[in-house]
C-alpha cells in the first residue's frame, strides 16, 4: 500500500514539474518601445532577439536611390479584413485568405496589416504621421511587406470603417460585419521603392522584402490622434543603418 502511495506522489510531482516546464517554455519575452524593454535593449531581452543587432535591419531612411528597372507589381486584393486586434504594440487587421501580390515571380499572400505612428521608414529624411504595413508570406514562409505612408489631410474612408471598431485595450478584438478592402489604402499610382530588410519588431528576422509606395495617402488629424491615444505612446522603431544595402527606385 505504501509503495502505491509513494508511486502516486512521485507521478504527481513529475506532472507538476512538467507543467511548470511547459509554462516556462511558452513564456513570451515582454518588449516595448520605451525604457528597459525599448528598441535599444531588444537584443538583450532574449537570445531569440539577437537578429535585432543585424546588418540588414528595418526601418531605414530611404535615400541615395539606385535607378533600376523595377517591374510593375501585380496586386490581387479582395475585401478580406475580418478582424481588428489591439495586441499592445499596434492595431492590426487580420485578413482572410484569397488576397495576394506577385513579386519576383512569387505569389505573396496577405496575412494582415497594421500601423505605426509616427512612420518607421523615412523618405529622404521625411517622417510621416502614420505608416501602414501590409504583411505577406509565400508558401515557404518568406515575408514581404508593402508599406504605405499617410500625410495629414482629408479623412481616410477605409480607416474610418476600421476605427469605428477600434479596440481600446490590449487583447481586445472585434469582428467586422462588412469586410475591409485593403485596396482603399493603396495609392492609385503604384510606383515604389524597394530594399531588403527585416521585421521592425522582435525577433527582427532578416530576409524580408520591403516595398514602400512612393505616393502617400491622407489621414485626418483626428484619425491620427485616435490611434495614438489608444496606444498611449509612439510605436515606431528608430531608423536603422542602411550599411551596404541598395535602396532601389
Amino acid at each position: 500500500m505504501k509503495k502505491i502511495i509513494l508511486l502516486s506522489v512521485m507521478a504527481l510531482l513529475a506532472s507538476c514539474s512538467n507543467s511548470t516546464y511547459v509554462k516556462e517554455e511558452h513564456k513570451t519575452v515582454h518588449w516595448g518601445y520605451q525604457g528597459d524593454t525599448g528598441p535599444s535593449n531588444w537584443a538583450k531581452l532574449s537570445p531569440k532577439y539577437s537578429a535585432c543587432l543585424g546588418k540588414n535591419q528595418s526601418p531605414v531612411n530611404l535615400s541615395k536611390f539606385v535607378e533600376t528597372d523595377l517591374k510593375s507589381l501585380a496586386f490581387h486584393y479582395n475585401a478580406g479584413g475580418n478582424k481588428i486586434i489591439n495586441n499592445g504594440h499596434t492595431i492590426q487587421v487580420n485578413y482572410q485568405k484569397g488576397s495576394s501580390f506577385v513579386l519576383d515571380g512569387t505569389q505573396f499572400n496577405l496575412l494582415q496589416f497594421h500601423f505605426h505612428t509616427p512612420s518607421e521608414n523615412n523618405i529622404n529624411g521625411k517622417s510621416y504621421p502614420l505608416e501602414a504595413h501590409l504583411v505577406h508570406s509565400d508558401t515557404k514562409g518568406n515575408l514581404a511587406v508593402v508599406a504605405v505612408m499617410f500625410s495629414e489631410g482629408a479623412e481616410n474612408a477605409e480607416l474610418a470603417k476600421a476605427w469605428r471598431k477600434m479596440p481600446k485595450h490590449k487583447g481586445d478584438k472585434h469582428a467586422f460585419t462588412s469586410l475591409l478592402n485593403v485596396n482603399s489604402l493603396l495609392p492609385r499610382n503604384r510606383d515604389y521603392y524597394r530594399f531588403n530588410g527585416s521585421l521592425t519588431t522582435p525577433p527582427c528576422s532578416e530576409g524580408v522584402r520591403w516595398i514602400v509606395m512612393k505616393k502617400a495617402m491622407t489621414v485626418s488629424k483626428a484619425q491620427i490622434k485616435e490611434f495614438a491615444h489608444v496606444l498611449h505612446h509612439p510605436n515606431n522603431r528608430p531608423i536603422q543603418a542602411t550599411n551596404a544595402r541598395l535602396i532601389m527606385k
